[in-house]
């Protein structure tokens, strides 16, 4: 199947490693040039390498999402070095932590202010030209009660509807916006990765939620966020998937 991705030009804030750098790296193999970010230098520095044997415009600078100045200066260079923008998948995240407010204020910078400041960068552009797609990325922790009272959980839960909410708002501009609801995802030196090894029965009783009996791969959400970024998806607006292997036990009518 034809993407339709050729010659598109890609944002990925977070793609250096686990879902983010797996997306960058099918749009790059597609034929996007992507511009891409992460906190560490080095890891945008290795991200880049590993992408450029694809053969497009791959660029990367470290950001910080919490910073809002260096943060939209980081959006602005990204559009001006790609010279133009066609798609945008902002994949900040915080990370969970229950009990101080500290957790709600890094969570509300970064998972929900970072996604809406790259669509402000983005949306004058894309607004221009008639076209576009935004795929914002939540979390099945968002649809349902797991792991106590978390920010992270209701900072997620909003994107879902400030996702559709701006699909019904931008479709007549051309601009396309989706939501991704990723389950438990392991990956080298991922959260899971790390619970794994520090709390092996929380682990084990998330495997046996799994029908599969294993957590997902990066790459398996990659190309569900993908396809919702393609024109191939292109009656896809105000869409929610979630991409979970059956984790949760939500039934949609």
């Amino acid at each position: 199947m034809d993407l339709g991705l050729q010659g598109k030009k890609a944002i990925i804030v977070g793609g250096a490693r686990g879902i983010g750098f797996a997306v960058a790296e099918i749009l790059a193999r597609e034929g996007c040039d992507v511009a891409l970010s992460a906190r560490g230098e080095d890891s945008v520095k290795d991200a880049v390498a590993a992408l450029s044997r694809y053969g497009t415009k791959v660029i990367g600078k470290a950001v910080n999402a919490k910073k809002p100045e260096d943060y939209k200066a980081w959006l602005a260079w990204a559009i001006e070095e790609l010279d133009g923008v066609d798609v945008m998948i902002p994949l900040t995240s915080a990370g969970s932590g229950i009990g101080s407010e500290k957790y709600w204020y890094n969570a509300f910078e970064t998972d929900v202010m970072g996604p809406v400041r790259a669509v402000e960068a983005v949306m004058p552009r894309m607004t221009e030209q008639k076209s576009g797609a935004i795929v914002l990325i939540a979390t099945t922790s968002a649809m349902e009660a797991m792991g106590g009272p978390q920010a992270y959980n209701a900072m997620k839960a909003s994107l879902i509807t400030y996702g559709k909410q701006l699909a019904l708002a931008h479709g007549k501009d051309g601009i396309r916006v989706n939501i991704v609801s990723p389950g438990p995802i392991e990956f080298e030196g991922g959260n899971w990765d790390m619970i794994k090894g520090t709390m092996e029965k929380f682990y084990t009783s998330q495997l046996r939620q799994q029908p599969s009996g294993r957590l997902g791969r990066p790459e398996e959400v990659a190309k569900a966020i993908v396809f919702l970024a393609s024109e191939a998806a292109s009656w896809c607006n105000g869409s929610h998937l979630v991409v979970d292997g059956g984790f949760t036990n939500r039934t949609h009518f």
